[in-house]
């Protein structure tokens, strides 16, 4: 009869103590090349993805805020003197953040011509459209981010 007790686990070779095993150089630099090469093919699809998602709010963005000068404007009867003034009378909540700069104090205000009929020329022309502060381009279709 033998006393050798049989192991829970097969051997993957010499035992380095009591009931322990580890893993070999080549069985780790396996692994971590294979990790190597999946975060390699999945950061530029990663990357093109939050542009997307970034584009895609700053479009948002613009549609909500032209909106709200809009509906400003009918309640109004003219355009409001600066985006503040939209959170001032309650149209907004806060500004909101530019996703291409990732700031709300970069949007840029394009303000209507006053004629020189009008009456009230010393009053600040008011915000007819907003654009984006951005400088960059998009990679998708080229355009400036700041002609949107």
């Amino acid at each position: 009869m033998s006393t050798r007790r049989a192991r829970p686990w097969p051997s993957t070779g010499p035992a380095t103590g009591i009931g322990e095993r580890g893993f070999t150089l080549i069985e780790l630099i396996i692994v971590l090349s294979i990790i190597g090469l999946l975060v390699g093919l999945g950061l530029p699809t990663y990357k093109s993805a939050t542009i997307k998602a970034r584009e895609a709010v700053l479009k948002e963005n613009l549609f909500i805020l032209r909106k709200l000068l809009d509906q400003y404007a009918q309640d109004k009867g003219k355009y409001p003197a600066s985006l503040q003034a939209l959170v001032q009378d309650s149209y907004l909540r806060m500004i909101p953040v530019d996703p291409m700069t990732r700031q709300s104090t970069t949007w840029v205000e394009v303000r209507e011509l006053p004629s020189p009929e009008d009456p009230m020329l010393n009053e600040i022309p008011g915000v007819i459209d907003v654009k984006s502060g951005s400088e960059a381009k998009s990679p998708i279709d080229g355009s400036p981010y700041n002609t949107w």
